[in-house]
């Protein structure tokens, strides 16, 4: 069970600086798209979202997007990103996420994987070794199966003594 903590809980990704990276020991994030970064399905423009990743990247973080999200989708964001990544990663495959950390040059636990989903980005992060970030979702849209997930994740978050409704 231990797999599906988060090493951390938090509201937005902008609470992620370089400052936060650096207490953790973090040189490089892997980033989940759908309710993320963006909400879940959107194409529109992110103008705060860009301006985050620009900085963290300006402080010499690597990142590198490892998305369930369509390849057509994935390519989209990763145009307008300007960094690497994949559509169709995967998740929770702990493959899918041992090459998105040789992608960036580092050693697992120099990288936090950032999602919003316990059961496909927490636990694939946990089992690679990497540092989990859990984002509160951006969008309560979703798939009928993510909808499902959520009731589930819950449970396990209450479990870790955290009552936060993702």
């Amino acid at each position: 069970m231990s797999f599906l903590k988060p090493a951390d809980l938090i509201d937005h990704i902008s609470q992620i600086t370089p400052e936060f990276m650096a207490a953790r020991g973090l040189r490089g994030l892997v980033l989940d798209l759908d309710n993320t970064l963006v909400p879940y399905g959107s194409y529109a423009e992110e103008a705060e979202m860009l301006r985050w990743t620009q900085e963290l990247r300006g402080a010499g973080l690597g990142l590198y997007l490892l998305s369930n999200a369509t390849g057509k989708r994935a390519a989209f964001w990763l145009e307008r990103l300007g960094f690497a990544g994949v559509g169709m990663a995967g998740k929770p495959n702990p493959k899918a996420f041992a090459r998105a950390v040789e992608a960036l040059s580092l050693r697992p636990e120099q990288v936090g994987m950032v999602g919003d989903q316990v059961f496909t980005d927490v636990l694939g992060g946990n089992l690679a070794g990497m540092h989990t970030i859990l984002v509160r979702p951006l969008a309560t849209n979703a798939l009928p199966h993510t909808k499902a997930a959520r009731r589930l994740e819950r449970l396990v978050l209450r479990r870790y003594g955290h009552d936060w409704e993702g």
